[in-house]
């Protein structure tokens, strides 16, 4: 982690997506008094000695907290590469983390780079599937084999500069590590990590928001 002296974490925060599903740009909707973008921004630079933010291009959303702010591309590798070109060569763990999850706990972020630390070259939070699963060519999928893909994700920061510098395209950068090759390390994830992909997603983070306050708890505040 950040400080520790075993090599630097560094974290990309992509946010250079349209909001297409959600009506608009879903970073800049408010959450509890600040933007989801803002909440992924604040949990990464408690758990990360950098943090890149990749917005639109052309964007002129204000960031606070980020350490270099760059512009996206046409696709989700497209973004992630330029942001990881951003972090600096000497960076050990590179994290990649969708601004569209503010949720995000700090010791989800720790178990993670936990993880790249202990040798996966990538490490991936993953929470079970509980809804019955049906495919579309007829039958249900055996759910108990199925986990839902969740961010942040860590990476040995050398295997993903590798499938980046091939320009290789994914929806999900362990993915590209994994076809090149490298480990994936699967730790648990968090129910309340949700993916603001809708209005009515803000209306539960809100309620998540909340009920953690009240606890106390260790979600993103």
């Amino acid at each position: 982690m950040a400080g520790d002296g075993t090599g630097e974490v560094w974290c990309v925060v992509v946010a250079a997506g349209s909001g297409s599903r959600f009506g608009g740009p879903k970073h800049l909707a408010e959450l509890r008094g600040r933007t989801v973008l803002q909440r992924s921004i604040d949990v990464a630079r408690r758990c990360a000695d950098g943090v890149v933010v990749v917005v639109a291009p052309g964007s002129d959303v204000g960031v606070d907290g980020a350490d270099v702010v760059v512009a996206g591309g046409d696709s989700r590798s497209t973004s992630v590469s330029n942001g990881l070109a951003a972090v600096p060569a000497g960076a050990e763990v590179v994290l990649v983390h969708d601004a569209a999850r503010p949720l995000a706990s700090g010791s989800l972020f720790a178990r993670v780079v936990e993880a790249v630390r202990d040798g996966a070259d990538a490490a991936v939070p993953v929470v079970t599937v509980v809804d019955t699963i049906r495919d579309l060519d007829g039958g249900t999928v055996d759910r108990d084999r199925l986990r839902a893909v969740q961010t942040p994700q860590g990476f040995r920061a050398a295997a993903l500069r590798a499938v980046h510098a091939r320009g290789a395209e994914a929806t999900d950068d362990a993915a590209l590590v994994e076809a090149d090759g490298g480990t994936v390390a699967l730790v648990e994830g968090e129910r309340a990590n949700l993916k603001i992909t809708e209005p009515a997603d803000l209306d539960v983070a809100a309620a998540l928001l909340d009920r953690a306050a009240a606890s106390g708890g260790d979600s993103a505040s």
